[in-house]
């Protein structure tokens, strides 16, 4: 007996599934496993194989995407770390799986498959003194995203593995896809993963800017598809869409999404944060706009493409509220509207 041999070694059959199959070096001392051990049952042609350094497959064989992802995580645990009680993404600390490897857990079709990619992207707190090694590539930030569980794994939410994702591509056409389908397959809002851009800054690359311009676009447009079915599905007046409206032989006073006129109620969506770390140009223009507007007597309702997806009637009863008060408003000067 040596000072690393347990003195009531666990056996294993309390572990299950992937858990079973890929543990630390740590963990199997814990079962009664010694170095000498471990080092015979990873020879050349045994049943055991090092996965990573500190980690172990307990088959021979290649390892499946599953063990690939836990194997990845389970490096990133200090040789000294033991949970206390593990969190609902289980023992892995604070570590999570980013980059194309979360975009496939997060079912993007335009994402290559798990058992496709060369490297696992983790991301772990900056403080954490570990190198990238085999099949792992670490990314380390300052402030950690709060981790999404997917198939019991700790995930980056998809804006920030999108940023993770998009800044090892150098494929113009890849990166476009990725983005389009974030947004088209309502994984995220557009302006969520700009944000993530700007921070990352990515966005000074000319075929990232292009992609984004059409995400944005695309995101715009979604969100006007939304609005015209709340209006629709929740009964709402038909209002005059895409228009500017103007003092009469005065200057522009801006464009809005919906317009009722006879009630002086405008509709704007909500695209704030499309270039949030940037200057904020535009969301100070925005900012003015409505103040200009509601000075005059025009009552303006800003709707986020994410309410209008996720709560499209409490939206409309904003709405409808801001019409039917209309009628105790004193009457707002005259505009003429413009089409967009």
């Amino acid at each position: 007996m040596n000072p690393n041999t347990p003195l009531s070694p666990r056996p294993l059959h309390h572990l299950s599934d992937v858990r079973h199959r890929v543990l630390t070096s740590r963990q199997l001392r814990e079962h009664g496993m010694s170095g000498a051990d471990l080092s015979e049952r990873c020879r050349p042609g045994g049943p055991w194989q090092q996965l990573l350094p500190g980690v172990y497959l307990l088959h021979p064989g290649p390892a499946t995407s599953e063990e690939r992802l836990h194997a990845a995580l389970m490096y990133t645990i200090p040789r000294t770390y033991v949970p206390a009680q593990p969190g609902p993404s289980g023992p892995y600390g604070e570590a999570m799986v980013t980059g194309l490897a979360a975009l496939a857990l997060h079912r993007f079709t335009s994402a290559p498959p798990l058992l496709a990619l060369d490297r696992i992207d983790v991301l772990v707190p900056r403080t954490r003194r570990l190198r990238s090694t085999g099949f792992v590539r670490l990314l380390r930030a300052h402030a950690l995203p709060r981790a999404r569980t997917v198939t019991g794994l700790p995930v980056a939410p998809v804006a920030r593995a999108l940023a993770d994702a998009v800044a090892q591509l150098t494929d113009a056409a890849a990166v476009r896809r990725l983005l389009t389908e974030a947004v088209r397959g309502g994984h995220c809002e557009a302006t969520a993963v700009v944000r993530e851009l700007a921070r990352a800054q990515l966005l000074g690359r000319p075929y990232i800017a292009e992609a984004v311009d059409a995400l944005l676009a695309e995101g715009r447009a979604l969100a006007e598809g939304l609005m015209y079915g709340m209006v629709r599905d929740h009964a709402l007046p038909a209002p005059l869409w895409n228009v500017e409206l103007r003092m009469p032989g005065g200057p522009l006073l801006g464009a809005v999404d919906a317009y009722w006129p006879d009630h002086a109620v405008a509709a704007d969506i909500d695209m704030r944060g499309a270039h949030e770390g940037e200057d904020g140009a535009l969301w100070s223009e925005q900012s003015r706009k409505r103040e200009h507007l509601e000075r005059l007597g025009i009552t303006v309702v800003r709707i986020t493409p994410k309410r209008l997806r996720e709560a499209a009637e409490e939206q409309a009863a904003v709405v409808r509220t801001a019409l039917v008060a209309s009628a105790d408003r004193e009457p707002a000067p005259y505009v003429v509207v413009l089409p967009r």
